[in-house]
């Protein structure tokens, strides 16, 4: 992906930021602590354990001040983060090949996801049906990802149809106009498709390959400090268990951020796997977490977005994430 000039991204930010104001985040005498400026993506999993730390005062409680903007996609943060405009982000697994990159660190693991879905008009039932037909989708994002898988589980390459980049609005726009005959996209955006176009076609899902995992993750810039970096973990580690336990709870409190329904925001959910901040220890431990993001390294190495496959080491801080939950 082609990185935003300053000025454009500038104007990304301002025109899709949001602040996080709560009690728990400040003092009658104005902010306090340390602050960290969080980016995160309009979904459960990007927005539930910022909502939950900010409901459960657990910013406060580690001495830390937030400001979190929402974005429309990971690779925007991943800009961010390297522009020096933010210090932590969220992103799905499409955008994992830039950490592996170097570009960012990967700081924690957050959910399994299985909102990515290749749409297409009412009509078109196969993904053989898309073949020479415009494709839209948000490039270098998960959306692009269960393009390439579908593809090529069709027995085709993303040349065999029309690939039209687009952010994430676009998509919904020209979909719904009819001016693409398909998207590389995913939940929750697909639902406000599904408002104009009742009808359209689900021909891929992330369920389509039981062989692949497709972790969600908080990220950090390369050079992010190592103790600002462990309290951040903490906090979310604390507020994953909290979601793990309350989960009703932490739909209304994600439904609250995002300006949505709790039903829109349950429908979200439902595409989300949880896991616990001991079962997210384990498996960093067991190498279950490098197995993952093997297989995202080494899908982005068949795509061309990684030249070669890094060791899960050198972008996961899987041992800070160990010691922070004190296991």
């Amino acid at each position: 992906m082609t990185s935003l000039n300053r000025r454009a991204f500038l104007s990304t930010l301002c025109a899709t930021s949001l602040s996080l104001t709560v009690a728990a985040c400040s003092s009658s005498g104005g902010s306090s602590g340390t602050k960290v400026r969080f980016g995160y993506i309009a979904d459960f999993n990007g927005s539930s354990l910022l909502a939950i730390a900010a409901h459960q005062g657990l910013w406060k409680k580690a001495g830390l001040d937030p400001s979190v903007k929402v974005f429309t996609n990971g690779p925007i943060q991943i800009d961010a983060l390297g522009a020096g405009d933010l210090d932590f982000g969220y992103i799905g697994p499409g955008a994992m090949w830039l950490p592996a990159s170097g570009r960012a660190k990967v700081i924690a693991i957050d959910t399994l996801t299985f909102a990515d879905r290749v749409i297409a008009q009412p009509g078109i039932t196969s993904m053989q049906a898309l073949r020479g037909k415009k494709v839209g989708v948000p490039e270098g994002t998960s959306g692009e990802m269960i393009l390439n898988l579908a593809l090529k589980k069709a027995g085709m390459t993303m040349s065999d149809v029309q690939k039209v980049p687009m952010d994430p609005a676009t998509i919904v726009s020209a979909f719904s106009a009819g001016q693409i005959d398909g998207a590389g996209f995913y939940y929750p955006l697909i639902d406000t498709i599904k408002k104009r176009v009742p009808k359209l076609q689900e021909l891929a899902a992330d369920r389509d390959f039981p062989a692949d995992a497709f972790p969600t993750a908080f990220v950090s810039g390369p050079k992010t400090d190592p103790a600002l970096t462990a309290k951040v973990v903490s906090v979310l580690q604390q507020a994953n268990d909290w979601r793990a336990a309350h989960r009703d709870q932490a739909i209304s409190l994600a439904a609250g951020l995002l300006q949505v329904t709790d039903a829109q925001a349950r429908q979200d959910a439902s595409n989300v796997q949880l896991l616990t901040t001991a079962q997210l220890v384990a498996k960093t431990k067991d190498g279950t977490v490098d197995k993952w993001l093997n297989g995202l390294a080494d899908f982005f190495v068949g795509t061309g977005q990684l030249k070669k496959a890094p060791a899960p080491q050198a972008y996961y801080e899987g041992a800070a994430f160990i010691k922070a939950a004190g296991k």
